[in-house]
């Protein structure tokens, strides 16, 4: 199992290209799936997930195949399984995505219940009764989803009972076949959902209100072919922001939006950090040391979830105590007590972390717990004293591409190495 080893102390300086949105790019290829043609996608990153989804079309019959590094064809019309097994998708908290296009297109669906990052009860009863709300008969047995419908999806009106990204994103695509008007209420506002009606859209289907928490879709009988390309991922591009910040450094971001960003960027201003932005770049820059600051993480526009652990891991070196409220995910803090090994200070109660500033952290071994923890750790082994060794990567590896080489480029020093490699290290130096 592969592990990731910083030297630390580095201010990260220069510039880094984001990827495209691993969030935006999993409902995008789910919606092939709705598609009467062949489709093209642009901007598709390599990660694990991404890997995990188009090997589940291949599985049901599209044919998918790379035009060149970041240009990906799918074409589901020979496809004729509407099944998601486990054994594909155990990795992939997304791969519920395939169920609302599964059933709108052949009218049944077997999708197994999600895996993914253990961070807390992520339901998709929301979903299920969506589903059911457009005429579908839903079963749960043997860990599988099993949907059914006679004929066509009918539209509906439904009020989701939270906000819920993956929900809205799986009945909007299911709506887009079905038949009449569905309206989706208190639905959800990312900039990853904006990017799927959009793209939904210039394949013919008929969507508005994506942005807001109303948005509206006339079903329509068919999707053709076409074109669609991938958003900056926001998350990948606020912790590259935050690896700069947090070693005292100086980072710009280009091929991004900071308007996807706005609530991470007022709290990187409050830190007394230097923030600059542009038409596709975002630039911050640490101005001495960073000052504590609170927040509590929302839905979108509010602060994202997904950069929770990035930021404590800023506040842990900032100048005073700030506070950090989880409302969205109930265990969205076990990378706290790895970060204690590394010398934090910080005190949980509840979904509350009081987090008290000191000037230094020292390296550790610590263990990744999920996709964001894994960021965080990596983010104070860039700034702590000596060398931390970060375990399960492969965590990471759902989430960024080729973040080692990324972060070198800002002059990081990390490397990846094989558990053989590391076995090998210590076996050296213990000798």
């Amino acid at each position: 199992m592969d592990k990731i080893i910083i030297q630390g102390g580095n201010a990260l300086t220069g510039t880094v290209k984001a990827s495209g949105a691993k969030n935006a790019a999993l409902p995008l290829l789910a919606a092939a799936i709705l598609v009467d043609g062949r489709v093209t996608y642009h901007r598709i990153p390599h990660l694990h997930d991404i890997s995990t989804m188009m090997t589940l079309l291949a599985w049901q019959g599209a044919d998918v195949a790379y035009d060149d590094q970041y240009c990906l064809h799918v074409d589901t019309r020979e496809a004729n399984k509407p099944e998601a097994p486990y054994e594909l998708v155990k990795t992939m908290r997304a791969s519920s995505l395939v169920l609302g296009p599964l059933l709108a297109r052949f009218g049944e669906a077997t999708v197994s219940l999600p895996g993914g990052c253990a961070i807390g009860a992520r339901p998709i009863d929301m979903h299920l009764r969506g589903l059911e709300a457009m005429g579908a008969t839903i079963d749960v047995a043997q860990g599988n989803i099993i949907a059914r419908v006679d004929g066509r999806l009918r539209g509906a009106h439904i009020v989701f009972d939270q906000v819920t990204v993956t929900g809205t994103e799986n009945l909007m695509m299911a709506a887009v076949l079905a038949e009449g008007e569905t309206v989706l209420d208190n639905a959800a506002r990312e900039p990853e959902i904006v990017n799927l009606a959009e793209s939904l859209r210039g394949l013919g289907a008929v969507i508005q209100g994506e942005g807001s928490n109303r948005i509206v879709i006339q079903g329509v009988d068919r999707l053709h072919g076409g074109e669609m390309t991938t958003i900056a991922d926001r998350i990948e591009t606020a912790t590259y922001l935050a690896a700069g910040l947090i070693t005292g450094g100086d980072v710009t971001v280009t091929g991004t939006d900071a308007s996807m960003l706005e609530a991470f960027l007022a709290k990187v201003r409050d830190t007394g950090a230097l923030v600059e932005t542009g038409d596709d770049y975002i630039r911050c820059k640490a101005r001495g040391r960073l000052k504590a600051v609170d927040i509590q993480t929302q839905p979108h526009p509010g602060f994202p979830t997904d950069l929770q652990a990035q930021f404590m891991a800023m506040m842990t070196l900032a100048d005073g105590v700030s506070v950090i409220r989880e409302t969205i995910f109930e265990n969205r803090f076990m990378h706290v007590q790895e970060l204690a090994r590394m010398g934090v200070d910080i005190r949980l109660d509840g979904n509350t972390a009081i987090v008290h500033g000191r000037k230094q952290l020292s390296g550790a071994p610590v263990m990744a717990t999920d996709l964001r923890a894994s960021a965080s750790l990596v983010l104070a082994g860039l700034a702590a004293k000596g060398e931390t060794t970060v375990s399960r990567v492969y965590h990471i590896d759902r989430g960024y591409e080729r973040i080692e080489e990324k972060l070198s480029r800002l002059g990081a020093r990390i490397e990846r190495v094989s558990a053989s490699e590391s076995w090998m290290q210590g076996a050296r130096l213990n000798g």
